[in-house]
């Protein structure tokens, strides 16, 4: 019977501890695996866009009102923006600047620029509320289709 106790109190470290871990993760692995869609990493990163716009726009309404429930709608669109932003910086940076931008490419140095406006216009989204910026984030983005068409 202590076998079995001590059992379950190892089961409940492990799932507390894998609760504690992350669990989600916004770009592919870091090995060679070969499974690459790059296409589909651009347009999910132009959906994230379009909540950025969006949750700028509603940002917008919002601010100049003061009941509770539009400060707590504000609130939480201020996050989204910041979370979605920052979804997209971390994609460029985890994913295409770490595996598929590299030194040997003939454009690597265009490339290497285009990828980095993205992560400049989501800082800047982040930074403003204006939604001219998040729209400056979407074309940033959109800028990338010439590098990763679809199939």
């Amino acid at each position: 019977m202590e076998r079995f106790r001590k059992i379950g109190l190892l089961v409940i470290c492990i799932f507390i501890g894998y609760g504690l871990l992350p669990t989600q993760g916004y770009s592919h692995c870091q090995i060679p695996c070969g499974i690459y869609d790059d296409s589909a990493r651009v347009e999910a990163m132009l959906e994230d866009a379009a909540t950025v716009e969006k949750a700028a726009k509603l940002i917008a309404e919002l601010a100049g009102k003061s009941d509770a429930q539009s400060q707590n709608q504000l609130v939480r669109w201020v996050m989204n923006k910041e979370q979605y932003a920052q979804k997209i910086i971390a994609t460029i940076n985890d994913y295409f600047l770490t595996q598929r931008i590299n030194p040997g490419q003939k454009d690597y140095a265009e490339r290497l620029a285009k990828h980095h406006a993205v992560i400049i216009a989501g800082m800047k989204a982040k930074q403003n509320a204006d939604v001219s910026y998040a729209i400056s984030l979407k074309e940033s983005i959109e800028a990338l289709h010439a590098y990763y068409p679809d199939h």
